[in-house]
């Protein structure tokens, strides 16, 4: 049980507030923490643990750092055990395998130089081999809801860590679906981004040409902050790329398989109906819906581990395995021996990265402007009957996520209505590796979504600052019938200012001559709400006309000019999510 003012699960914009507000301190949130992971030892959730011999540099770091210059300062985050922390063992689940890194992983370096607290090493299926969270000799990673059921895998610690209130947000990895499959039995966003899109300096490599670091988090904001902190080309890493991630929007249409879809497991029947629900819901966001074939994604997924893909595995740990002969978990070793197969040839290799190259040009084709939606996970398990069963059961967790890396897609997933009584249900969005903007659109959409009533009986409503989603004020928003529609920004003729109150809040000021675009969130509120709701805006903000980039004027929150000799600048931080 919680003994501070922390929340049962945590979320950046609240701590960030509690931390200005004096009712919280880093350092009371790393001890609640450690006292926390105490009390979880039985969930099996980190292979280093919290503990302040090694976590108070890291806030001794936060004295030299101005909190308003540092969107992660004091914020604290797990990382799964095959990313590197400095000074602090790597295991990748293996302690044969360990090594001291001198140096942070590229992301965890971001990370912490963002403000960030890292709080520990977490659990994981051996070698990032698995997605079941079963596969580690420092013990099964039990589901945060449901102890019984497996977390899921392989990056399971960082999850359930997330979904156990230990952390804000957790690194994971995804090669096959080990980002989102462990985030939809807990409950949570698994954000995956493009190929490339963070770097993978500081990671044991599972499949190279396939690895993703990935985060966990309650809330897809909180996710989106740690991907602008994290993102961005490395030099020293040969698999690094810039892409930048652009401005949340809605695709064209959304796609849905024709094929019936499998369910399995003991809870098939619910998972079953679950998804039926989740698509009644897509059913009513307003896009237009598309059936396509999707019967090659099966076959590109086959090409992971039942083709050679599996022998870049061997090429990466096989050295390891064959001279240090029954270290491995037997699971893994068994999976990791199955690419120094004969039949995985040059030829083999040659042979799939062809027939994937077909696939990808039809995912292209088939996902231009567009998004597909799947169902995370087809089903879950007891432990009891993946430790029975370990290959099979562990096989069909990954039926709709493997085809993903192999089609250089990006994916988010998102939790949907549970499927029964502490049995979390999730789905994945996926699009093009340029289109992150909207499968973090569609996914906004599908988590908060949007009355439709007739335009004459609404209002468009800009807001810049406390009453964005993930703040303090969004409440208000919602308490006022409105619904977020979409992420935008003014024309270039603004000014944004920080106002010296408690706590602290943008003004957004209209300027004759040129200024800067601003980011904003358009909602729509019913007129019969908006009235009220103005009536709550204090001096010296109000509502006025804000024109946006695209040259339409809607109403949105205004501050006097007059403010602005008392008020800080930060126009350039672009908006107040980054200021």
């Amino acid at each position: 049980m919680k003994t501070t003012g922390l929340s049962q699960t945590l979320s950046i914009p609240e701590l960030k507030e509690k931390y200005q507000s004096k009712e919280l301190t880093p350092e009371s949130v790393i001890f609640e923490i450690i006292h926390q992971a105490e009390a979880d030892k039985e969930y099996n959730i980190w292979i280093t643990p919290p503990s302040m011999s090694w976590i108070q540099p890291y806030l001794d770091r936060l004295k030299l750092m101005d909190p308003e210059q540092k969107p992660l300062w004091g914020i604290p985050f797990a990382i799964k055990d095959n990313i590197d922390l400095a000074g602090v063992p790597t295991t990748s689940g293996c302690s044969e395998f360990a090594y001291t890194p001198a140096e942070h992983a590229t992301v965890v370096e971001r990370l912490i130089d963002a403000g960030a607290i890292p709080i520990g090493k977490a659990n994981l299926d051996q070698f990032a081999t698995g997605l079941v969270g079963t596969r580690s000799p420092y013990g099964e990673t039990k589901n945060s809801l449901n102890p019984d059921l497996i977390s899921g895998g392989s990056s399971s610690g960082s999850a359930v860590s997330v979904a156990r209130g230990l952390a804000a947000f957790a690194l994971g990895t995804d090669t096959a679906g080990s980002g989102r499959v462990p985030a939809a039995l807990n409950r949570l966003i698994g954000y995956k981004p493009s190929l490339g899109a963070w770097p993978v300096k500081g990671l044991v490599k599972a499949c190279a040409s396939l690895d993703c670091i990935t985060v966990f988090a309650n809330s897809l904001s909180d996710a989106l902050l740690v991907d602008d902190v994290v993102r961005g080309f490395d030099g020293r890493d040969p698999w690094s790329k810039s892409i930048k991630r652009r401005t949340n929007a809605l695709p064209e249409k959304i796609c849905l398989v024709q094929e019936p879809l499998s369910f399995f497991g003991p809870f098939a029947e619910k998972y079953k109906q679950a998804w039926e629900l989740a698509v009644d819901r897509i059913e009513k966001l307003g896009i237009p819906i598309e059936y396509i074939d999707g019967s090659y994604l099966s076959e590109a997924a086959a090409i992971l581990y039942d083709g050679p893909w599996v022998a870049e595995r061997w090429a990466e740990l096989g050295e390891f395995i064959t001279e240090n002969q029954g270290v491995a978990f037997p699971v893994t070793e068994k999976v990791l021996r199955s690419g120094a197969k004969t039949e995985h040839s040059a030829a083999a290799v040659f042979n799939a990265t062809h027939k994937l190259q077909e696939f990808k040009q039809k995912a292209q084709q088939q996902l231009k402007n567009a998004v597909l939606i799947m169902p995370t996970s087809g089903g879950t398990w007891n432990r009891e009957e993946v430790r029975e069963n370990p290959i099979e059961t562990n096989s069909a967790m990954g039926l709709y996520t493997n085809h993903c890396n192999l089609l250089d897609l990006c994916a988010v997933s998102v939790p949907a209505e549970d499927a029964a009584e502490n049995l979390p249900f999730g789905i994945t969005a996926f699009s093009n590796s340029e289109n992150e903007q909207l499968i973090n659109g569609i996914a906004d959409l599908f988590l908060h979504g949007r009355r439709s009533p007739k335009k004459k009986e609404t209002t468009l409503v800009a807001v810049c600052g406390l009453h964005m989603r993930g703040f303090p004020l969004e409440k208000q928003m919602i308490e006022h019938g409105a619904a977020f529609i979409r992420e935008a920004k003014t024309a270039p003729q603004y000014k944004l200012i920080k106002l010296p109150s408690i706590p602290p809040k943008p003004g957004l000021i209209c300027l004759n001559e040129s200024g800067v675009s601003i980011e904003v969130e358009v909602w729509e509120m019913p007129l019969t709400e908006f009235g009220r709701f103005v009536s709550l805006i204090p001096s010296p903000l109000g509502m006025g006309k804000v024109q946006l980039e695209d040259g339409t004027e809607i109403p949105g929150f205004i501050c006097e000019a007059s403010a602005g000799k008392k008020g800080e600048d930060i126009s350039h931080t672009g908006g107040w999510r980054h200021a």
